[in-house]
C-alpha cells in the first residue's frame, strides 16, 4: 500500500463573489491545490476563522502553505492610515493567517508562504510594508536572481528564476531572524528565510502556482514543501 499523501493546510480566502455558487464564498486558487497535489501533496483548506484554535486545527496538517490573497491591515504592523489602494482587508483572515504564521515558525512545521503569505511572516516577526509600490507588480513577469547556499537555491537547482507577480505591497523592513534569499532587478525582495533554519521555511514574494504546470522550477518549490512535509 503506498504511502499517505502529506496533508498541506492551505487557509482559504474570503471572496464576495464566484460564478459558481449564490452567495460569498471561501475559496483557494486552484493553480495552488493543483501544484500541491502534483508535487504528492494533498491539499487541505482550512476555514480561516478562530485563530486562538489555529495551532490546535493545525495538528492534523504535515505542512502549511500561506497563500495570496487581499492586503494586511496596515494597523498590524503599527500604522494607521491606509493607502487609498490597499483593498480586501479582512481582520478575521488576518488573525488566522497571522496566529497560523506564528504556529509554523515556533514548531517548525514546513512552510511555504506566497505573496501575501511572504507579508504575514515579516509582520510576525516584526518586519514592515511598503503599502503601495510605483511601479507595483501586477501582472509582471520578470527574472529574480536567487542568493547561492539559500534553501531556495537547494530546492530550485538555479541561481535565477522566472517569476509571475501579482503585487502592488513588499516588505520593506525584514522582521527578526528573516533574510533575503531574492531580488528582482529592481531592488525588491521576492524571497526570505530564516537565517537559523528550523525546519523547511520558505517565503516568496512572487506566485509560482501560476506557471508550475509547464515550469520545473516554481514546481520544485512545492515539491520541496511536500517532500519536507513527508519526511516531518
Amino acid at each position: 500500500m503506498p504511502d499517505r499523501r502529506p496533508i498541506i493546510a492551505i487557509p482559504s480566502r474570503f471572496a464576495a463573489t464566484t460564478s459558481a455558487l449564490r452567495y460569498s464564498a471561501v475559496v483557494t486558487a486552484r493553480a495552488l491545490a493543483d501544484a500541491v497535489h502534483r508535487a504528492g501533496g494533498e491539499p487541505f483548506l482550512m476555514h480561516p476563522v478562530g485563530a486562538d484554535e489555529a495551532a490546535e486545527r493545525l495538528a492534523v496538517a504535515d505542512g502549511l502553505l500561506l497563500p495570496g490573497g487581499g492586503d494586511l491591515s496596515p494597523s498590524v504592523y503599527g500604522e494607521d492610515a491606509a493607502h487609498e489602494s490597499v483593498y480586501d482587508v479582512d481582520a478575521e483572515q488576518d488573525a488566522f493567517d497571522l496566529a497560523a504564521a506564528r504556529h509554523a515558525l515556533s514548531s517548525g512545521m514546513p512552510t511555504l508562504a506566497v505573496c501575501r503569505g511572504l507579508q504575514v511572516v515579516n509582520v510576525v516577526l516584526g518586519g514592515r510594508l511598503v503599502q503601495h509600490m510605483e511601479p507595483d507588480h501586477r501582472h509582471v513577469v520578470h527574472p529574480v536572481r536567487v542568493r547561492p547556499g539559500s534553501l531556495l537555491a537547494e530546492v530550485t537547482g538555479v541561481e535565477k528564476v522566472e517569476a509571475s507577480c501579482y503585487h502592488h505591497q513588499c516588505a520593506s523592513s525584514l522582521g527578526e531572524g528573516l533574510e533575503a534569499v531574492a531580488h528582482a532587478e529592481d531592488g525588491t525582495i521576492e524571497a526570505a528565510e530564516p537565517a537559523a533554519r528550523r525546519g523547511w521555511f520558505l517565503a516568496v514574494q512572487w506566485h509560482p502556482e501560476d506557471t508550475a504546470a509547464t515550469d520545473p522550477v516554481n514546481q520544485r518549490i512545492f515539491d520541496g514543501l511536500v517532500a519536507a512535509a513527508r519526511s516531518a
